[in-house]
């Protein structure tokens, strides 16, 4: 009887493959952890950025003693522009902010500005809306600042420390980021503001 001798089979055990798997794994679990670290630092961010807004707004509503003196608030009869925009003293717009300055208008467009863009911020909250508003509120102040000059209106130093970048520029990309991101979800109502039907229908106003 004749006897066939079987070909030798090798059995390959998938070792490539595991430790692919097991790396893919690991990019995985890092990329978790990197997303919802990314997402904590955008609420810290978030959070952090409209109580700028909102200190600003009960300062000079109540005259903390900050940046108002007391009995020197909104609610004392003071002016929260008057102060800034008259002592404008460089850039293109200089007499029109000063004629701006302790108008009615421009008062309750600034706090109104200010209380909305802190609290949707901290809020997590209409975030477009609070992009929207907070840049143009911030490159209005750029330009009463005007970092490029050198020179003041009447020839001192404007001791400007940057031509471009300061911290109004900062705060406008800053708020662009925080709503292009939808950071309005952790630590906020930013879910809950989404699910309103008004909402669903204007996605403005998310």
């Amino acid at each position: 009887m004749a006897v066939h001798e079987q070909p030798h089979r090798h059995v390959r055990f998938p070792m490539l493959s595991v430790r692919k798997a097991g790396t893919a794994e690991r990019t995985a679990g890092e990329t978790l952890t990197l997303t919802a670290t990314s997402t904590h630092l955008l609420a810290g961010l978030r959070i952090l950025t409209g109580f700028v807004f909102l200190w600003a707004f009960l300062d000079k509503t109540f005259g903390i003693g900050y940046a108002t003196a007391s009995g020197k608030g909104w609610i004392d009869g003071g002016s929260p522009t008057k102060g800034f925009l008259s002592s404008v003293a460089a850039g293109p717009m200089e007499s029109t902010f000063h004629d701006w300055a302790g108008a009615g208008w421009a008062d309750w467009l600034f706090m109104l500005g200010l209380l909305g863009i802190g609290v949707a911020l901290i809020a997590g909250i209409g975030l477009r809306i609070a992009a929207v508003a907070g840049t143009a509120m911030m490159a209005l102040m750029w330009v009463a600042e005007w970092p490029p000059a050198k020179h003041l209106s009447d020839g001192s130093p404007s001791m400007s420390t940057n031509p471009f970048a300061d911290y109004h520029l900062v705060y406008a990309i800053a708020i662009i980021a925080l709503a292009a991101a939808g950071a309005g979800a952790t630590w906020g109502l930013g879910k809950a503001w989404a699910r309103l039907p008004f909402v669903s229908r204007n996605r403005w106003l998310l």
